[in-house]
């Protein structure tokens, strides 16, 4: 095989951002073999290229290699499944799946396969965040001692959230901007500083907008080696920020607007603490700065190549799948901690968030209608709440 043929499932904004990049052939060895919606209206689009409103059709119809998918959260782990099972490479936009448990099944569906299996976490690929990991996993920070994420520059209006009948329900979405937005930063936020022992975590529902989910969140997080974090996120605040910031032993690291600065100090602050005769001064440090400009890196045109890559000559995964399940398992944590008013304790039990979950969802003010069965998403939901 010297090329894949890709099939896109689901071409809606994202998905149909991929489809373009495809036929522009901005991704090398990939053609766009096939695209699926349960909209016929998206397909016409794509007038050169065959064309299905399910995805099982399309896994049946011997015209791919590999599939993005790109279809709303829930349906992510079941489209990936009948992928494996047709021995169909799989990437997936994030999240992996809506809640721990059904991330578990997807990836114990792919045990034992010689599938290629990512994820769509293409922050991975911008040489900011590749340089807090460098300096934070080489050891340059020494031990961790805090860490603080603020990322408020997610604004969306009441205008996104009614484009589309999915968004921010329990049932079409699973949940709001730490499902939706975020899963990025909380991919980011672990494999930078890794997975915390406990979370506690206060989650505002429809704080700012009219929906039924989170739309404002600050979470305290523990780690086992005494680390502290916290992470604030919303949808409903502007103009936002996005400062995170992590302090250790040898110093300080900050990273907002384009600019990465290091506070190194000159003696590390426990040892410095327990030496020095003075009552207030603070190790002398010195400052250094990354500024690498607008280069964002490859970003979602990356991980596709990556995927191929790795189809074709074996290339490491930038963002292999599994790692996809850390990201879901602290929005569910905070989401839990927040729902259950308590701390909640690190590995998460998944069975019992997704009883949860399922009662979020039965309780759910908005209207749910069935479609036929086989479509992509198995469901569709209203605009605006029910009764």
């Amino acid at each position: 095989m010297n090329q894949v043929r890709l099939g896109i499932v689901g071409v809606g904004n994202m998905g149909g951002a991929h489809a373009k990049n495809v036929l522009a052939n901005k991704i090398n060895r990939c053609v766009l073999s096939a695209v699926c919606d349960i909209d016929p209206a998206r397909l016409k689009d794509y007038p050169s290229v065959p064309q299905f409103t399910t995805y099982k059709q399309l896994l049946k119809s011997g015209k791919v290699d590999a599939i993005l998918i790109a279809t709303p959260h829930y349906s992510h782990p079941t489209i990936g499944l009948a992928a494996f099972q047709a021995g169909i490479h799989v990437l997936s936009e994030k999240p992996l799946g809506v809640h721990k448990a059904d991330c578990e099944r997807f990836i114990a569906g792919h045990a034992g396969t010689n599938l290629v299996f990512s994820e769509m976490f293409c922050q991975r690929t911008d040489p900011y965040y590749i340089k807090i990991r460098e300096l934070v996993r080489g050891g340059e920070l020494g031990a961790i001692r805090r860490a603080n994420w603020i990322i408020t520059n997610w604004f969306r209006s009441e205008a996104y959230y009614a484009s589309g009948g999915w968004r921010a329900t329990w049932a079409g979405e699973g949940g709001g901007v730490l499902l939706n937005q975020c899963p990025h930063n909380l991919d980011l936020f672990q494999w930078i500083c890794g997975m915390p022992q406990r979370v506690r975590a206060f989650c505002s529902l429809g704080k700012y907008h009219h929906i039924e989910v989170e739309d404002d969140v600050t979470a305290y997080m523990e780690y086992a080696t005494g680390a502290t974090a916290v992470f604030i996120t919303t949808t409903g605040e502007a103009p936002g920020t996005n400062r995170l910031e992590i302090t250790g032993e040898n110093g300080k690291l900050v990273y907002e607007n384009n600019l990465i600065t290091f506070t190194r100090n000159e003696v590390p602050t426990t040892e410095f603490s327990r030496t020095t005769q003075s009552l207030f001064n603070v190790p002398a440090n010195k400052t250094t700065t990354f500024p690498l400009g607008n280069d964002h890196g490859g970003q979602h045109n990356a991980i596709l190549q990556n995927f191929v890559d790795a189809i074709l000559d074996g290339t490491p995964l930038i963002a292999p799948a599994a790692e996809g399940l850390n990201s879901v398992e602290l929005g569910n944590a905070m989401l839990y901690s927040s729902l259950k008013n308590k701390t909640i304790e690190l590995p998460l039990d998944g069975a019992a968030y997704k009883r949860t979950l399922n009662q979020l969802v039965k309780n759910s003010r908005f209207t749910k209608k069935a479609v036929h069965p086989g479509t992509v998403a198995g469901a569709e939901f209203t605009k605006g709440f029910g009764k």
